[in-house]
């Protein structure tokens, strides 16, 4: 696929709030990308060095890795040695002309650095200032380092792996931290609105591995609900070791019946009506007190068909199904092609890269792709003269 241009669109929905971000690896920066997308001014300061994710490769140019390009999109570049004379003094007057301040620098550190939310509050009362580590800044974690193996761990989802695979393996994709990061996004809204009602900024925390435990309770709690339980925690479904794909007669696919109904054209399709009225299966509850038996049985049946026999049969029965698609078959599906989901565009000084689209879509004010990832501290200069600002940083 050749590069294309990329021609800027209206104003995002977000246009005229800036968002200054002083975070790093993944949660963050990916937390303000999104916010960038909606049209938001978004300042990422970083140390002369660049954030970390700047030297994952594969790179064309020092500090232009491949990770950065779609993490790093919408936003300008200001680089400010902290610990440096007049580098503190530079952060606060650009958080004196920001809507909101996104980090995942521990609360510790930025009381180190006189950063704390009084210190901020303090030239600039309605900013959201939104917080974001490991652990609750209260509790007894709240100085633990933390990464997203390390939460997925703290938050019971190596364990939930475990149960059904028996090894204790983590979720091969950083999704603590792309949770997180929406969890982020959701909250600066929320916060926003406050704001914009009452003029009454605040402090917002997203501890990561209460985030990670509530999301992973939504379903698990399931017979510990009650009190006292019912049952043990774990929801039975998502831990059978066989809920699992199945093969069909030449692939792989995931057949999903799920209401009667549904169990009814599945069986009666595969030559086998007289399953319906199993008192094993004849009931959404029958179902799931014996989810495993049905789970293999279902295995079993799917080989009988193609996977386009399926996929027809499923399409016209209101049965949700799809095939088993690598990454990269995901990815170049007419489907993903169709609705912009990745695209190869032309960076100013990188050449051709491939743009993450934003899924969502907005009538009235599309989000998208605005400016290409900067380079460290291309804005430095634009950015604090704007402000009028010009320390020795």
């Amino acid at each position: 696929m050749s590069a294309e241009q990329e021609t800027p669109g209206g104003p995002g929905p977000l246009n005229g709030v800036r968002v200054v971000e002083l975070a790093s690896v993944i949660m963050g920066p990916y937390a303000a990308q999104q916010l960038g997308d909606l049209g938001a001014d978004v300042i990422k300061v970083e140390a002369p060095a660049g954030d970390m994710t700047r030297q994952y490769p594969p790179t064309r140019s020092p500090g232009m890795g491949a990770l950065a390009l779609n993490l790093n999109r919408n936003k300008r570049s200001v680089a400010i040695d902290l610990k440096a004379p007049g580098g503190r003094d530079a952060l606060l007057a650009l958080l004196a002309t920001a809507d909101v301040f996104i980090t995942n620098i521990r609360p510790q550190a930025l009381r180190r650095l006189a950063l704390g939310y009084e210190d901020v509050a303090a030239v600039n009362s309605g900013l959201v200032y939104l917080n974001a580590q490991g652990f609750r800044s209260d509790s007894a974690l709240g100085g633990h380092a933390a990464y997203d193996d390390v939460v997925q761990a703290a938050s019971g989802l190596v364990w939930l792996n475990e149960q059904v695979s028996g090894v204790p393996h983590f979720v091969p994709t950083v999704l603590v931290d792309k949770i997180c990061g929406l969890v982020i996004v959701q909250s600066v809204l929320a916060a926003l609105h406050h704001r914009d009602r009452t003029g009454q900024g605040q402090r917002v925390e997203v501890p990561m591995a209460d985030t990670m435990l509530a999301f992973n309770l939504v379903e698990h709690l399931a017979a510990a609900t009650p009190d006292p339980p019912q049952g043990p925690i774990g929801y039975a479904r998502a831990l059978s070791s066989r809920r699992r794909a199945t093969r069909t007669a030449d692939g792989w696919m995931c057949v999903l019946p799920y209401s009667d109904r549904n169990w009814r054209d599945f069986f009666a399709f595969v030559g086998r009506p007289e399953l319906a009225d199993d008192p094993r299966f004849d009931s959404l509850a029958d179902r799931a007190r014996n989810v495993d038996e049905l789970y293999v049985l279902a295995g079993e049946l799917t080989g009988r068909f193609t996977s386009a026999a399926w996929q027809e049969f499923c399409d016209t029965a209101g049965i949700p199904a799809a095939p088993v698609l690598s990454l990269d078959e995901a990815a170049g599906s007419d489907y993903a092609a169709e609705g912009g989901l990745l695209r190869t565009v032309e960076h100013p000084t990188e050449g051709g890269y491939r743009l993450i689209g934003q899924p969502v879509r907005f009538w009235a004010t599309p989000a998208g792709l605005h400016r290409h990832c900067p380079r460290i501290g291309e804005h430095t200069e634009e950015v604090l003269a704007e402000i009028g600002h010009q320390p020795s940083v």
